[in-house]
């Protein structure tokens, strides 16, 4: 999309304008109306491909504070790889993660031989 980003040197305010015709030469700061704007430079996005996440998740370097003992480092690495493939944990795990990382533990989860009465 030719979105440009503009700053009136008048009121020196930011300005964000979609331009539809290449033509279009004229812009105006939509709070002063000064036709006196520099254009600057957009931040962009750069998605990453799934093998490209897949191998930052596979950097051992992500890994180094690591503690499969320690609940708050667990979560971490959780939330991390949740993060990095885009998925949503869903309220009650995220919930869960949450009191891992704080101060106080989450409500323990039963094991899978465990019965629940």
């Amino acid at each position: 999309m030719p979105i440009y980003e503009y700053r009136c040197l008048d009121c020196q305010k930011r300005n964000v304008l979609l331009i539809l015709k290449p033509a279009q030469t004229s812009v105006a700061c939509k709070f002063c109306q000064s036709d006196n704007l520099e254009r600057l430079m957009s931040r962009f996005a750069a998605p990453k491909s799934e093998e490209a996440r897949m191998e930052a998740l596979a950097d051992p370097s992500n890994f180094g504070d690591l503690d499969e003992n320690d609940p708050k480092s667990m979560a971490r690495i959780m939330k991390k790889m949740s993060s990095e493939m885009g998925e949503d944990l869903g309220g009650d795990l995220d919930e869960a993660l949450e009191g891992m990382e704080g101060d106080h533990m989450a409500p323990s989860i039963p094991d899978a031989d465990e019965t629940i009465s």
